[in-house]
């Protein structure tokens, strides 16, 4: 039966979790503590992993610390205008091989992913904010936090307290609002692409 859930339609019956999960930009800039944080990375933790590789890694940096500049000024310039009041800041690296040589993990950025996703729930089960990008330079990333060749750089993500849309440039105020989706139809098949 379908139903409406944080202004989204869901058509079939999945848990609310899944549709109240939404990426604001505005954020508080109140700091957060380190437990705070680390709950997120413990959520992360439990996303299942090919060969229990667990291939996924989360650099970060929160506001007010030495680190701080250096996450913010890999950010396009779009990205800081609403990240700068975000309380910690992360690039998602994704190792590319098995810890026991060079083969490399097939579902390296599959897996990375996965945990991506539980850190984000968690974000959002702990009434925080959790917005992952693409916008900012992967190869400074990879080049000013020493990311080795066998890891991939995947995404950012900024993690905050919630603000409020006001605060946000008038650009993205419109856009403070959570998106619609695909129908099931459109992205689930029973058989190959031949059947669509």
């Amino acid at each position: 039966m379908s139903r409406e859930v944080n202004t989204r339609q869901v058509e079939y019956g999945c848990s609310d979790l899944f549709p109240n999960r939404w990426s604001p930009r505005a954020m508080s800039g109140e700091p957060m503590s380190g437990a705070e944080i680390m709950a997120l990375f413990e959520a992360a933790r439990w996303a299942p992993s090919c060969n229990n590789s667990q291939s996924w890694r989360f650099l970060y940096a929160r506001r007010d610390t030495k680190n701080w500049e250096l996450f913010f000024n890999l950010l396009m310039e779009g990205n800081r205008l609403w990240c700068k009041n975000a309380s910690a800041l992360m690039v998602i690296v994704a190792k590319k091989t098995f810890d026991s040589g060079t083969t490399v993990i097939p579902t390296f950025a599959y897996d990375t992913g996965a945990a991506w996703e539980n850190l984000a729930l968690q974000a959002g089960l702990s009434g925080l904010v959790a917005h992952g990008m693409a916008g900012f330079d992967y190869a400074a990333a990879r080049k000013e936090l020493h990311v080795p060749d066998d890891y991939e750089v995947m995404a950012m993500a900024a993690i905050g307290k919630p603000g409020k849309k006001e605060d946000l440039p008038e650009k993205l105020r419109e856009r403070e609002k959570p998106s619609g989706r695909k129908s099931v139809g459109e992205i689930a098949f029973e058989g190959g692409f031949e059947s669509v």
